[in-house]
């Protein structure tokens, strides 16, 4: 093969690529290639739809999921950190309790103080909440010179993080607790619906703009399953929450509920900002749904 790009320039393209708004734009165009090549049966689409797959970007993080970075705090939060099943995790509620909920976090790691604050408040209805680092002490940093978001991602796969998951749940349960339910947000979708897939595991989740989502996990599912989504997203368009929310409607026993959010966008849950009224308003509504799901099925 000849090589077409010269490499004096490549260094310069590689920068380029590394732009979590270009990612974005490069994964979009990606589902739809993929979308319609998957809708084609002539064998020589399905052999380029095959090469494609290979092609396919490995970070699989949108501008959105990496933009708005907040300022981590790893003293906040009226919980404590310990080890848990392999992993620093943030405790907060009654250690006692047979009822846990399992929050999973996004590309920024377990100190976002939204998500604390947001754990302390779902404690506070008699749930023991757990928000364990999947990371291992290394959230999403662009801010760190030479930062490869496409490294970071390979490195800390929420498919490893499912994994990591399952301990962390075996260890619950071997505490007394009898009642899981699971709550991921972007990167941390995955890991609840692998969780989603076995009753013995949780008992509901709910998945914030989930990534790295294959149609097989949502046929999977076995558990009540709620997807909510921003209005605007690059990354996680509103038709493709209401294509994975019809799989698990049309090819799973597990009931399912989704839910487009106005004027929001991708993060918005754990990454607004408190002084915005507005944007205060819509992540407790988000808030509110998901503490509702919860409660309904792990009582």
């Amino acid at each position: 093969m000849h090589r077409i790009i010269s490499p004096k320039i490549q260094p310069l393209i590689n920068q380029y690529i590394k732009s979590p708004t270009t990612i974005a734009a490069i994964y979009t165009q990606y589902l739809r290639c993929e979308t319609r090549t998957r809708n084609c049966d002539n064998p020589v689409n399905h052999r380029f739809h095959t090469r494609f797959q290979v092609a396919k970007p490995a970070a699989m993080l949108g501008g959105h999921c990496v933009s708005n970075a907040p300022k981590l705090d790893s003293s906040c939060g009226a919980g404590t950190v310990e080890e848990f099943a392999g992993l620093k995790t943030y405790f907060t509620g009654a250690r006692d309790s047979t009822k846990a909920v399992l929050l999973c976090h996004d590309a920024f790691g377990y100190e976002v103080p939204n998500l604390r604050k947001l754990a302390d408040r779902i404690a506070g209805h008699g749930y023991l909440v757990v928000v364990p680092d999947f990371f291992y002490g290394e959230p999403c940093d662009l801010s760190k010179p030479g930062f490869d978001v496409e490294v970071w991602f390979n490195t800390h796969h929420p498919r490893k993080g499912s994994e990591d998951a399952k301990k962390v749940v075996a260890a619950l349960k071997a505490q007394g607790v009898t009642k899981i339910g699971a709550a991921g947000f972007c990167w941390g979708g995955l890991p609840v619906v692998v969780l989603a897939s076995n009753p013995d595991w949780i008992q509901a989740g709910v998945i914030f703009h989930p990534v790295a989502l294959t149609e097989d996990d949502m046929r999977a599912v076995k558990v009540p399953l709620a997807i909510y989504a921003p209005e605007n997203d690059e990354f996680f368009p509103v038709d493709e929450l209401h294509r994975l929310a019809k799989i698990v409607v049309e090819e799973t026993p597990a009931e399912c509920h989704h839910k487009i959010y106005p004027g929001t966008v991708h993060g918005w849950t754990t990454r607004f900002n408190e002084e915005d009224a507005v944007a205060c308003q819509k992540a407790e509504e988000a808030h509110c749904d998901l503490l509702d799901w919860i409660t309904k099925y792990v009582k």
